[in-house]
């Protein structure tokens, strides 16, 4: 079945008004996208942000009455109905259409990230399986990328790692398939614990990966400490990724851009030397080094 597929472009003042309203019309589905590229890094907490140029998207069934609805919300607003315009979607199988955007990634010389419906490109490399899911990293995205490639520099044989703000556990699954002995994951969120506990059985290495809530984090020390997550809660755990690394182990944070990176350095230096700083796509940033071998 084709369906109506309505854009209203507008601020994020509106915005979120707007969505209600084609909700209580009946609308199949509201979505809320960037009309201008415009990149939301590191919002406050218990805040929803949304873009300066938002745009309203609602899918409405064939046979619904689009002017009587384009009416209803502009009389809603009490003003008239910002730019928009009304187009027909045709129906698909969605699913095979989402498999057909998400293909295997290299990252470095040895790692690959392989989705399940698909074979390894090279069935010889460090193949990591990974379909997309509820928590975040699937290498996807800029951070995960640099970090995935990190790891695949460092002699991971017989290591011990520590993957803190895990979401999907991408991180330290790639870590044991490249050698390392152990891995510690720790996530505040229950659905990235348990998305990293299936990735690591998937992969054939949950025999080797243990999850933690912070809170519940053993005080352990790891040759290897690979965290991304965001500036802000990066700088706070900085004392914390002291503590979990050994002396001359290994550092990689990952999260932040490259606005971030100074201050980022002067939170880490009293125990590390983050003096390796690597970039990709809209300026997202991985700083690396060593843990002090005296402090």
């Amino acid at each position: 079945m084709p369906w109506l597929q309505l854009k209203i472009e507008t601020g994020k003042a509106d915005a979120e008004r707007i969505e209600e309203i084609l909700e209580s019309v009946g609308a199949g589905a509201v979505m809320l996208e960037d009309a201008a590229d415009q990149p939301l890094f590191e919002p406050p907490l218990g805040t929803t942000p949304l873009w300066d140029a938002t745009r309203v998207v609602a899918l409405f069934t064939p046979d619904s009455e689009m002017d009587a609805i384009l009416e209803y919300v502009a009389a809603e607003l009490g003003q008239p109905l910002p730019p928009h315009r009304v187009e027909i979607l045709e129906d698909q199988v969605w699913e095979r259409a989402w498999m057909d955007h998400y293909h295997p990634m290299c990252f470095g010389d040895r790692l690959w990230v392989v989705p399940s419906w698909t074979p390894p490109p090279r069935p010889d490399a460090i193949n990591l399986l990974l379909d997309p899911g509820l928590a975040f990293g699937t290498g996807t995205h800029a951070t995960t990328a640099l970090c995935m490639e990190w790891l695949d520099k460092l002699d991971l044989q017989g290591k011990t790692v520590i993957d803190y703000g895990c979401g999907s556990g991408i991180l330290a699954v790639a870590a044991l398939l490249l050698g390392a002995r152990q891995a510690w994951c720790v996530d505040i969120d229950p659905q990235a614990l348990q998305a990293t506990r299936d990735n690591a059985e998937r992969n054939g290495v949950a025999d080797r990966l243990t999850t933690y809530f912070p809170d519940d984090m053993p005080h352990v020390e790891a040759d290897v400490v690979v965290a991304n997550i965001l500036a802000g809660p990066l700088a706070e755990l900085a004392p914390v990724l002291a503590q979990l690394t050994t002396k001359n182990g290994d550092l990689a944070v990952s999260g932040i851009i490259t606005t971030q990176v100074e201050d980022l350095q002067k939170a880490y230096s009293p125990w590390f030397s983050l003096d390796t700083l690597q970039t990709k796509e809209e300026n997202w940033c991985r700083l690396s080094g060593k843990r002090h071998a005296d402090r």
